[in-house]
């Protein structure tokens, strides 16, 4: 199963978000650059417990590189598939944590979400000289918090079946549900790395990212996010947007809702939604004209019900603007 985008809308651009994921990249490019040293520069900045355990191999690092390598090893990752994947999951879900945490908060809060992965995996393996890499753990722990923030969420995901491309939506909590209970099954039948994969660190990034989460709505506000608010705040809705029809019995024609912001109403857009029709989904481009108004409709001709001559009705998408 690839996730390919959740329904739940975001008010503010996720700086914070994107800038994670920009520093992993740039990091990535600098690993991938140090050619014949690539091992020793993961040794370095990796997450090797035995660094800790090994009184001989600790002797070689000072305190504050054992420290910093706590940091670090969140920010390196084994190949281009393994950071592809990573960062795409921190894009989908990371921007309404983020969202409803604010700017501030969700950088301490990733960054403890990864630490205590990490130290998680460390007590695990504790004699593993296996360096761990990645921000699998930190993720795990925005996902985590997603799980309870947004159970009702939807998930669009692409499931192939042979060449075949199968677009459904799956309730937030069953996806997130099934890909924990997944990686206890995994861990649980491996011994904490088997593979290079750090299955104790994702565990343990998912359940402190609900209890981090938990700890976060606690605290007061410092007002940071509130001071940002204007300047990150969104002008355009989601390119992509899942979009449910209706329609009478007796009619072919199908009725939906599309969103718009004011900015897009004035200057006109272009969306691309995705309509759930039976056992699989329809994905349409959609022209939104400049000057649209609250209320007014867009036609879609012949996309709606086959009715018995052949033909097929249209579909009307209902403007609503956000």
């Amino acid at each position: 199963m690839i996730p390919i985008r959740d329904t739940i809308p975001t008010r503010h651009r996720p700086v914070v978000n994107l800038t994670l994921i920009g520093i992993n990249g740039v990091v990535f490019l600098v690993q991938m650059a140090q050619g014949p040293g690539l091992d020793r520069f993961v040794f370095d900045y990796g997450l090797v417990p035995a660094r800790f355990s090994d009184p001989r191999i600790a002797a070689y690092f000072s305190p504050v590189q054992q420290l910093f390598s706590l940091l670090s090893f969140m920010f390196l990752h084994g190949s281009f598939w393994h950071i592809l994947g990573n960062m795409w999951s921190l894009y989908i879900f990371g921007d309404n944590v983020e969202d409803r945490l604010g700017h501030p908060r969700y950088l301490a809060f990733y960054l403890m979400c990864g630490l205590a992965s990490g130290i998680s995996h460390l007590i695990i393996n504790w004699h593993s000289n296996i360096p761990t890499i990645g921000a699998s753990g930190a993720i795990a722990g925005v996902m985590g918090a997603y799980f309870i923030l947004y159970p009702t969420s939807k998930i669009l995901t692409l499931i192939p079946i042979i060449f075949i491309p199968w677009f459904v939506e799956i309730p937030a909590a069953f996806f997130l549900g099934l890909w924990f209970i997944l990686q206890f099954l995994s861990a649980a039948g491996s011994h904490g790395a088997v593979g290079g994969i750090a299955w104790w660190a994702h565990i343990g990034g998912f359940i402190f990212g609900i209890l981090f989460l938990k700890l976060f709505q606690l605290l007061p506000s410092t007002g940071i996010a509130e001071k940002l608010g204007p300047v990150t705040e969104k002008k355009t809705t989601r390119h992509l947007q899942v979009i449910r029809t209706h329609g009478s019995g007796d009619t072919p024609d199908l009725r939906g809702t599309i969103d718009i912001s004011p900015h897009e109403a004035l200057s006109g857009t272009r969306k691309v939604v995705n309509i759930p029709w039976g056992f699989y989904t329809r994905m349409l481009k959609v022209t939104v004209p400049a000057g649209v108004t609250e209320g007014s409709s867009l036609r879609l001709r012949g996309m709606g019900r086959q009715f018995e001559g052949g033909g097929r009705g249209d579909l009307y998408l209902k403007v609503q603007i956000r």
